[in-house]
């Protein structure tokens, strides 16, 4: 049944993720935002447009960290279409002055477990373990909807479980294979960083995680930030299927489970 522009409801398009660029796009009928812009602002208007929607109606953009796969378009995008932007202040302080000037009355402050209200969209913060100056990630509710947003951390603590448990739709990160990464070429140092508890979630890590957050209302599962050169995108999948599977859980017929891109978005898709 086609969707229409008037339904009161929560819609979601991974714009971009992996670990050269992300960006993920939620809308209700009142409000349109971005949840980090680390492409060109170029980039990110031809994904929004392949899904049928501009920039110039995005009202907020909400960073994560500083890492410039998540912040890259902050400036950009701040400045040319006059977006509010949300940061907690170890963020801000750590973009600086790589993302070029921002109107004081553009720059909101949203710290680890506050919520952002825009009308009845509630953008809920929250701490991840990463290696960055104070990483926060996103649970989005509308109504009795929800959308959670967790890559960018060496691992899921319980008290993040409490926070995304249950939600009805997730992009959950499956950054890496352990054994690509440890034969791969990159340094050790790098390698180790990625394995650590500030790094990032393996195909495995991601799906223990994911075992311990759905529930019953659980319905769309977006793997994401998925490695260039540690990963493959049809063995992160193989990998969360097999493992979810062999603890009985009903993939592809309780909730689906679905790819994520670094260049082409998903379609826009009521949670």
């Amino acid at each position: 049944m086609p969707q229409t522009e008037n339904e009161d409801n929560l819609k979601v398009s991974i714009l971009a993720s992996g670990s050269t660029g992300n960006a993920t796009y939620v809308e209700t009928p009142d409000h349109k935002i971005l949840i980090d812009a680390g492409l060109s602002g170029k980039k990110l208007e031809e994904l929004m447009n392949s899904i049928g929607r501009t920039l110039k109606n995005v009202d907020s953009l909400f960073v994560t960290h500083e890492h410039t796969d998540h912040s890259k378009g902050v400036g950009v995008l701040a400045r040319r279409y006059g977006l509010d932007v949300y940061a907690n202040e170890g963020t801000w302080e750590a973009m600086g002055s790589r993302i070029g000037k921002i109107a004081v009355e553009q720059k909101h402050i949203l710290e680890p477990g506050q919520v952002q209200s825009l009308g009845g969209l509630d953008v809920e913060s929250f701490s991840v373990s990463h290696d960055a100056q104070d990483p926060q990630f996103y649970d989005v509710h509308y109504h009795n909807k929800s959308f959670a947003i967790v890559t960018d951390t060496g691992y899921v603590s319980e008290r993040l479980l409490g926070t995304i448990s249950d939600a009805d739709g997730y992009l959950f990160e499956c950054n890496h294979d352990v054994e690509m990464l440890r034969m791969g070429g990159y340094p050790w140092p790098l390698k180790q960083r990625i394995l650590s508890d500030t790094g990032h979630l393996s195909n495995e890590d991601g799906a223990n995680g994911l075992m311990k957050a759905l529930g019953n209302r659980t319905k769309r599962i977006y793997l994401g930030h998925l490695s260039q050169e540690n990963n493959v995108k049809s063995l992160a999948h193989l990998t969360v299927q097999t493992m979810m599977q062999g603890h009985d859980f009903a993939v592809d017929h309780d909730f689906a489970l679905l790819d994520t891109d670094p260049t082409q978005a998903t379609d826009l898709t009521i949670i």
